[in-house]
């Protein structure tokens, strides 16, 4: 089967969408499947087009970037011939073009689409930001009508969706692919060294600096738990300045400068180390605030590396936690509650964590790449 994927950001951005996206990929071509990705030349220092681990990238040019958004003439024509080249089209939203796709997809090339819908999306505070969210959320209802079927992670997230809630009967729960290499002791050792957390309580965080992650109400957790722990460390991992469409860094500088000595910012850790990441934290955080979070697959990735999860009670989010109990939940936009939350599981951390296979079981990548086949088979016909 031919497959296109079309969205707005590709690996090596770092994003839950651009990872899920990269793994699904990847999985199918060892499928047998013939899949092209087809998205942004956000960074001119990457190839137009290239091979990776199969599955052929193609990135079309951006003339300039609208926040998050990025505007690139001639994608939709070029999309469309994509298309007709293809068997089956697959569209992961939120982005801009989302509904024109869908539409150029059904109606133009006379190919099935299916959209995956990974958020909500919710910019940060500003008119023109709010603009922008209207104009997407029109786009995404015009996927909505023209797809074929809508892929969720969850009908927990489904349920509470403005957008998912309104095209129930397309709606098919696909839990999202999950892979993580498992911690390597030597390495382990070697990252609490390089960050000198041996002798210290390992609270981790796994994402980008940006507004719905709740990064401020992390960094007011601190003083809260060092009262009861007073030998307490925070590890960052995840892409803190030049983040496109933020400015979270920038703004939480006081916060930072407050709490340094508590404080150790790893960037961007690549993939296949990020179990040896969760390996050596004690406990994960995700303290997101909003919609624009609707799973967090760090969740289940540090679940799968022994380290159990305090998140934010939030549709979706909750659910890794739920069907595990490897975990806390905490309201939102608490800095209270999250630092109890942290200090229970890290008193009584044994409490948490489940069996590895249990828990790999669950979450099988095998699983998720099954379902997206047998849909993409019953629609090509």
């Amino acid at each position: 089967m031919k497959i296109l994927i079309v969205l707005t950001y590709y690996r090596p951005h770092i994003s839950g969408l651009t990872i899920y996206v990269e793994r699904l990929a990847r999985a199918l071509v060892q499928r047998g499947h013939r899949v092209t990705v087809f998205t942004s030349h956000y960074d001119r220092n990457l190839p137009a087009h290239e091979i990776i681990d199969g599955v052929t990238v193609i990135r079309h040019p951006v003339l300039f970037r609208l926040s998050k958004g990025s505007i690139m003439p001639g994608f939709l024509s070029r999309a469309w011939m994509l298309m007709r080249q293809n068997d089956i089209v697959s569209a992961h939203l939120p982005q801009a073009e989302g509904g024109a796709l869908a539409f150029i997809s059904r109606v133009l090339a006379r190919k099935p689409v299916v959209v995956t819908y990974h958020s909500d999306l919710q910019l940060p505070p500003g008119w023109f930001n709010r603009v922008i969210d209207r104009l997407v959320f029109a786009s995404n209802m015009t996927a909505g009508i023209f797809a074929d079927r809508i892929s969720a992670y969850t009908e927990d997230f489904a349920r509470h969706s403005p957008f998912l809630s309104k095209f129930k009967r397309k709606i098919v729960v696909i839990p999202p692919p999950i892979q993580i290499p498992a911690p390597d002791t030597n390495a382990v050792a070697a990252l609490k060294q390089k960050y000198h957390t041996n002798g210290h309580a390992v609270v981790g965080f796994a994402a980008r600096f940006a507004e719905e992650k709740g990064i401020n109400y992390l960094l007011g957790s601190i003083p809260l738990v060092r009262e009861r722990i007073p030998a307490v460390k925070y590890l960052l991992a995840g892409q803190y300045q030049n983040v496109v469409g933020e400015n979270v860094w920038e703004r939480l500088q006081p916060q930072i400068h407050q709490y340094r000595e508590d404080l150790e910012f790893l960037g961007q850790v690549p993939v296949e180390e990020m179990g040896n990441f969760f390996g050596a934290c004690d406990v994960l955080t995700v303290p997101s605030i909003n919609s624009t979070e609707t799973f967090g697959l760090v969740q289940v990735e540090a679940m799968l590396s022994g380290c159990p999860v305090v998140a934010t009670n939030l549709p979706g989010v909750r659910e890794p936690i739920r069907m595990t109990g490897m975990g806390e939940l905490v309201p939102i936009k608490d800095a209270r509650a999250l630092a109890d939350a942290i200090v229970r599981v890290l008193q009584n951390r044994d409490q948490y964590v489940r069996p590895l296979q249990e828990i790999a079981e669950m979450f099988a990548i095998e699983n998720t790449v099954a379902a997206y086949e047998r849909l993409f088979e019953e629609l090509k016909g």
